[in-house]
């Protein structure tokens, strides 16, 4: 069932009955990559999937990434209606739920954060100056292939061929302007600083082989967090969600309960 949060600006999904538990979606992907985990969550949650400001039905908003993490925080207070919220964001999605925490401490009482991190290295930056410039010259079609790849590792992809054509056609419906707009925003963040003021238990997971937000990231956020716990899900890469569902669902089980 979809239902719209703050004051009609962001679309969401949601199934099962509990506590609320919502989950970001990366900048590469959208809330469809969370499907292959949301039936086991919604058996214990009542699970809350927006889509992410300049996504699908949801509004884009202006003003960089406190932007929109103050948005999803008005849809966030919204959707949970007072009860203590758990926030799961991957990859961009972990980014905004970093940045909400930091900007709203009452927000959330738990946070998992997927594959994302508190900084880029240059490298990091450079690469997403190059897709936004790229994009910007030649549209989204070109950087594809470098997108799916930031995703999954190419044996994965040779593998999963019905499941590359989705994402690949999902990657080609984000809006051009909002892509570009997240490109610059992530290009230059730098959250470390401010680490020490997220207060609330929170669960860094990062896949072994994820090259757009490489393990060294996820170190970095841990260590940086005063009640932070790190996993690394072996195998998989960027969206751990979609590559091993039921690995990714047993990371999350001793902190989520």
């Amino acid at each position: 069932m979809d239902r719209l949060l703050a004051n009609g600006t962001v679309n969401a999904a949601q199934s099962g009955e509990g506590a609320p538990l919502f989950l970001f979606h990366s900048l590469l992907s959208d809330r469809a990559s969370f499907d292959a985990i949301v039936p086991e969550l919604a058996t214990s949650f009542r699970t809350i999937v927006p889509e992410l400001p300049g996504f699908g039905g949801s509004r884009a908003v202006e003003g960089g990434l406190a932007a929109v993490a103050d948005r999803m925080a008005e849809a966030v207070t919204d959707a949970a209606g007072g009860a203590p919220a758990i926030v799961l964001g991957n990859g961009y999605g972990g980014f905004i739920a970093l940045q909400m925490a930091i900007r709203h401490p009452a927000i959330a009482s738990k946070l998992i954060l997927a594959d994302s991190g508190a900084a880029f290295s240059e490298p990091g930056r450079e690469a997403f100056r190059n897709m936004a410039r790229v994009s910007r010259e030649k549209g989204l079609q070109a950087i594809t292939d470098v997108a799916m790849r930031r995703l999954f590792a190419p044996e994965f992809q040779e593998r999963h061929p019905d499941l590359m054509r989705d994402r690949r056609e999902a990657f080609l419906r984000t809006d051009l302007d909002v892509f570009r707009a997240a490109c610059d925003a992530l290009a230059g963040l730098d959250l470390r600083a401010e680490l020490a003021t997220v207060k609330v238990p929170v669960l860094v997971l990062v896949g072994e082989h994820d090259e757009a937000t490489p393990p060294p990231m996820s170190h970095e956020l841990a260590a940086g967090l005063p009640r932070a716990e790190l996993k690394i899900i072996p195998g998989c890469a960027h969206v751990p969600q979609l590559q091993a569902p039921w690995q990714f669902l047993e990371a999350l089980e001793g902190f989520l309960t």
